[in-house]
């Protein structure tokens, strides 16, 4: 569903320019809390597995999967990043593969930047999020649920995409097409394209809540297990009269009792192969076939007023590098530059925004410390 330059007037462009730097603005602050909350130390390994999924999300969208007759689809990834990292971690996750997807493989126009972040990014998040926590209210305590949520807030996430890509075309369109035909060519196709996205979100959080639950973000507090250690029966002497329960020993403030921290290693080069895999190998067998916005586009005349991308000339445009005749070599090696650039781009964005919170609550404990400190007593004379 990237949007070419030209779909979209200028003035309406230059409005969604100003959502979608606002909407980042607001996840750069609300990321803090993302990246360095939480219960125990999750907050902490938040940062390097936000990176992951950035990449994660770059490669999987080279996948493209047929949907219908010369209609392809592949995943938006607004609802996954905001499941397994935050809503606002989320937004800019998406806004990282939209902002290199358009620069260095020209997928994605330019001038468009702002109303890509802002239906496949923000609107994507939001709606997946919302509909995420909703059902988690008011379902059973269960992993199982957090797997099926996770499939339904995806699944209409994409439809929910394509009726604000459809708004934004009545708004400034460039060309006279039907209002009506756009809108039931645009969200038919995507309800389609939802099914795809919401199995593969599904099967990516299922993987993760098998493993790792303390992950995944938007579920923390529903997959976090209590637990109450009781006597065994068989210890009791059955003869022997009940004592009465000991008191509680005080804790000592020296030493508090610290959580295990479990190391994300494992799972974050478990990942990162994966990833390898989809977009240097898997991508290869994608399908060919235009995707549901393109498609829509071309039977509805909306791509006639469509511009050249002022990237197409890059050496890595349309997903193949320059100069390499073997059409698998090039696409693998474009897809593994791909991944190289997100995960550089994003883990260094989300490692400097726990750093900085990090350092600002340090700052805050020593302004603290400095206004709790006793003052020494007045010096007397004499």
């Amino acid at each position: 569903m990237h949007v070419p330059d030209g779909f979209i007037n200028a003035p309406v462009s230059a409005g969604t320019g100003v959502v979608a730097a606002a909407a980042v603005a607001v996840s750069l602050r609300g990321a803090r809390r993302e990246l360095g909350g939480g219960p125990g130390e999750a907050g902490e390994r938040t940062a390097p597995l936000a990176g992951l999924v950035a990449a994660f999300i770059f490669a999987v969208q080279m996948l493209n999967f047929p949907v219908a007759a010369g209609t392809s689809g592949h995943l938006l990834g607004g609802a996954l990043a905001a499941i397994l990292v935050g809503p606002y971690t989320g937004v800019l996750c998406v806004s990282v593969v939209l902002l290199l997807q358009a620069v260095l493989f020209a997928d994605g126009g330019l001038t468009a930047l702002g109303t890509n972040i802002t239906d496949m990014g923000v609107v994507t998040v939001l709606v997946a999020y919302g509909i995420f926590r909703g059902l988690l209210r008011v379902l059973p305590r269960r992993r199982s649920m957090v797997t099926g949520t996770s499939f339904v807030a995806a699944l209409v996430s994409v439809p929910a995409a394509a009726v604000a890509f459809t708004a934004l075309y009545a708004l400034g369109g460039t060309t006279d097409v039907a209002l009506g035909k756009v809108f039931g060519a645009m969200v038919g196709v995507h309800v389609l394209i939802g099914i795809g996205e919401a199995v593969i979100t599904a099967a990516t959080v299922g993987a993760v809540v098998a493993v790792r639950p303390d992950l995944v973000y938007a579920a923390r507090d529903r997959l976090t297990v209590r637990l109450q250690l009781r006597p065994s029966p068989l210890s009791a002497d059955p003869d022997a009269a009940p004592r009465p329960a000991a008191a509680p020993a005080p804790a000592s403030p020296a030493a508090p009792a610290t959580p295990r921290r479990r190391s994300t290693r494992p799972l974050w080069i478990t990942g990162l192969v994966v990833t390898l895999l989809c977009a240097g190998g898997l991508s290869f067998y994608a399908s060919s076939s235009p995707d549901g916005l393109e498609k829509v586009a071309a039977d509805h005349g909306i791509d006639k007023k469509a511009e050249k991308h002022a990237a197409e000339d890059s050496p890595l445009a349309d997903y193949g590098v320059k100069d390499i005749a073997d059409a698998r070599l090039s696409g693998g090696l474009a897809g593994v530059i791909g991944v190289g650039a997100t995960l550089a781009v994003g883990s260094g964005v989300f490692v400097l925004l726990r750093r900085r919170r990090d350092q600002a609550q340090q700052e805050a404990a020593g302004v603290r410390t400095a206004e709790g400190a006793p003052t020494a007593p007045p010096a007397t004379e004499g």
